[in-house]
């Protein structure tokens, strides 16, 4: 695990939302995750899909997790968000691949990110799916 570092929150007593960003490229998880702490939000970083079920089997709180279908590993993208589905359903999923026509049976409003994608748009992605009560994901 790459470590877990609270963003600063505009209001005092109100959490940031925290973002489980899952991918085994190190460099773009970096430089993601950056982002996303300069947006505002907690990020904890995993390099695969066992060790974010590790971190959220630690009840480590998490509101939307972010990750590459494609990863080594006994589980890929889909497999850790069937298990987030089954077992965590109160987190919201977004999946990203270079093929981007799979994730419709986990998620019914299409969070799907196809790559490449700008940094800016996943953020937006998130904020759309934090301000939905109706996404099942």
């Amino acid at each position: 695990m790459n470590g877990l570092r609270n963003a600063s929150s505009g209001s005092a007593g109100k959490t940031a939302p925290t973002i489980l960003v899952v991918a085994d490229e190190v460099l773009l998880r970096m430089a993601l995750s950056d982002y996303l702490r300069e947006c505002g939000y907690t990020v904890v970083e995993t390099s695969d899909a066992e060790e974010a079920i590790t971190v959220l089997e630690a009840n480590v709180p998490v509101d939307v997790a972010f990750s590459d279908i494609a990863m080594p590993g006994s589980r890929d993208g889909f497999g850790l968000a069937q298990w987030i589905r089954r077992e965590r359903p109160g987190i919201k999923v977004i999946l990203t691949s270079r093929s981007a026509e799979a994730a419709g049976e986990l998620c019914e409003h299409g969070p799907m990110l196809a790559k490449p994608y700008e940094h800016a748009d996943l953020e937006r992605h998130i904020r759309a799916l934090l301000s939905s009560s109706e996404s099942r994901c």
